[in-house]
């Protein structure tokens, strides 16, 4: 008989891990679309994966009365973290406290649907922690007894106005250029 489903190229262990259960292999991040590639700086993404919480959001009368399971992934993109110059963690987005910040969402939020929960979390990640792309993934799991998971993804790009231009520290042998041409100039410290 001839199955003409799509074939999933994700590996068989990969395929039926529970989503409350995240597979104990790190899933292959999704390039990132079309139209952000050819943007002037490459990206660097901070992600967190398979980030599990309760909360209480619907629409049905089901849903409004008691919190239930939701998954969500993000991804954030950083043109060249300058964390990769520094070693600082106060140079890079903090995972960390991307997780207590979804944590304090999933309590402080209003939101009745799925996108507009997502669309919040994009929104986080651009204004409070400088995320020029972000990707946002929101599931509820078994929201149906015969449905695996149900959910949205949404992309987001920081506007201009709001993105932050990395400049990358010079190297050590630009700032000896520069200190050499300085002094090749006539401009030396005085002994004060």
């Amino acid at each position: 008989m001839f199955d003409d489903r799509p074939k999933s190229s994700a590996p068989e262990h990969a395929l039926n891990h529970s989503p409350l259960q995240p597979s104990t292999l790190p899933a292959a991040l999704p390039a990132m679309p079309a139209s952000q590639q050819h943007d002037a700086a490459p990206l660097d993404l901070i992600f967190i994966e398979g980030f599990v919480g309760e909360t209480v959001i619907g629409i049905h009368e089901s849903e409004l009365h008691r919190p239930q399971p939701l998954v969500i992934d993000v991804q954030a993109g950083l043109p060249r973290a300058l964390a990769c110059d520094t070693d600082r963690i106060g140079d890079t987005i903090d995972y960390g406290v991307v997780c207590e910040r979804l944590r304090r969402l999933l309590v402080e939020h209003r939101v009745q649907l799925l996108e507009a929960f997502a669309e919040t979390i994009a929104e986080i990640l651009i204004s409070e922690f400088g995320a020029r792309w972000v990707r946002v993934k929101v599931v509820k799991p078994k929201k149906f007894a015969d449905v695996h998971a149900v959910g949205v993804q949404i992309e987001r790009t920081a506007p201009v106005s709001q993105r932050v231009e990395h400049v990358p520290p010079q190297d050590k042998s630009s700032r000896a250029a520069a200190v050499l041409h300085l002094l090749g100039s006539g401009m030396v410290p005085s002994g004060r």
